[in-house]
């Protein structure tokens, strides 16, 4: 194999992927809001909408950071969007901790000034509007609620935050988007008009979307939302590795790691070590192998982290486990037959809500499990990593499964974006 290193110069007029920071890319608005450090328990300081002066962003490691100064603008309509993207800023702040519930931020405002804030940071806590309230205390009376996602108006885990807006007499409520979760839609949104209280909905509503797209699919097809990831070559070729820096905090597989519940790998990944995630406070996912027979050994491999994240593996045989450092919580379940749709069903039980098939290892091993995903519809995502190397080889690694099928797949809202000297492009089904 011959390898030549290539160099990506960074265009100047580069700027991240809305996925990763969605609350700016949408915006041309002139103000600017100044961050605010994360809680564990999802409230925040405060913050003002402050000027008309020209928003300045700077890309430093991998994070975009904005400021500002000033008063706040007198367009209803662009301050709805401001306040919804500071919204969506805050959910973000729990990626990776809420499924099967989604991420969801509030922010409470009045004259102008955001009196109080919070995020939904766990399954179980409390949700992102009581945080809000709590935060501005007696200011939310006649105050504005603004929330990425409807109210519920259900008790489950915790009382119905429509009832909490009720209760503090908020004057009016924007809502991002309307939940899609039959036990909500729309209700919510009803029982807040029923009780006085002004409703706006659909602000900066494809951005809220999607923040929450893996559990807008399982709520509307019942499966985890699954994404496909590979490596090339800029000469187009299939590389068995990750680029320089990816997995460092910040990187775009790190960040993946974090994000996604469960992580689909071939089971001859063993000569290579499986990165965890370095997001700080990352929840690791659930780490899948298939092994198919005959397979009587396979070796579990070594994970990049002092913490043992949960290995399964799918098997149509019983098989032994060989040493490894990461036996411990192995769990194996044997299947009649291997296949991807069974899979997903499992890691649904598991209230999983998004999954990610990693192609490193032996290709041929998710052949079968791509050529499913391809032809049944199963795949909502594909992320495309190109590192600079020129790839001499007899190209043996190819895609056999893709080459080999007749149907013509279209992509959609394709978005380029660098993670150190890669280039990563992502898109959709």
């Amino acid at each position: 194999m011959q390898i030549q290193r290539l160099s990506f110069p960074t265009p100047l007029n580069y700027s991240p992927a809305p996925h990763i920071f969605p609350s700016f890319l949408s915006t041309h608005h002139s103000t600017k809001l100044v961050s605010t450090p994360r809680s564990k328990y999802g409230f925040c300081n405060s913050l003002k909408l402050v000027s008309k002066s020209p928003t300045s962003m700077k890309n430093l490691a991998g994070l975009v950071k904005v400021t500002c100064t000033g008063i706040a603008q007198n367009n209803d309509d662009d301050n709805d969007g401001f306040y919804m993207r500071r919204c969506v800023e805050l959910a973000r702040k729990a990626i990776g901790c809420t499924s099967p519930n989604p991420m969801v931020g509030c922010v409470i405002v009045k004259d102008g000034k955001i009196v109080g804030q919070g995020f939904h940071p766990k399954a179980g806590q409390p949700h992102a509007e009581v945080f809000a309230l709590r935060d501005a205390g007696d200011l939310a009376e006649n105050a504005t609620a603004y929330v990425s996602l409807e109210p519920c108006n259900h008790y489950g885990r915790t009382p119905p935050c429509t009832e909490a807006m009720i209760k503090a007499k908020v004057k009016k409520v924007v809502i991002g988007m309307v939940d899609p979760n039959p036990i909500v839609a729309s209700k919510g949104v009803d029982k807040l008009r029923d009780a006085g209280i002004e409703v706006r909905v659909g602000v900066e509503e494809e951005l809220c979307k999607r923040l929450n797209e893996a559990y807008i699919h399982q709520m509307l097809t019942g499966k985890p939302f699954l994404t496909l990831r590979y490596s090339l070559s800029v000469n187009g070729n299939i590389l068995n590795q990750l680029g320089e820096g990816v997995t460092e905090a910040g990187g775009y597989y790190s960040q993946m790691l974090q994000e996604y519940d469960a992580v689909i790998f071939s089971p001859t990944v063993d000569k290579l070590s499986i990165p965890a995630s370095q997001e700080p406070g990352a929840k690791q996912p659930l780490r899948i192998i298939t092994a198919r027979s005959p397979a009587p050994l396979i070796r579990i491999p070594a994970l990049t982290t002092e913490e043992t994240a949960k290995v399964i593996i799918f098997t149509d045989k019983e098989m032994t486990v060989g040493d490894g450092t990461a036996q411990q919580g192995i769990e194996t379940v044997v299947l009649d037959q291997i296949n991807l749709m069974a899979i997903l069903e499992y890691c649904k039980c598991q209230g999983f809500c998004s999954v990610l098939l990693d192609l490193r290892g032996n290709f041929r091993d998710l052949e079968e499990l791509l050529k499913e995903g391809i032809e049944q519809n199963l795949l909502q995502k594909l992320v495309m990593e190109i590192l600079p190397i020129w790839d001499g080889s007899d190209s043996e690694n190819s895609l056999v499964a893709i080459k080999s099928l007749d149907k013509r797949l279209k992509v959609k809202n394709l978005q380029p974006r660098f993670s150190d000297k890669n280039m990563v492009l992502e898109c959709y089904l």
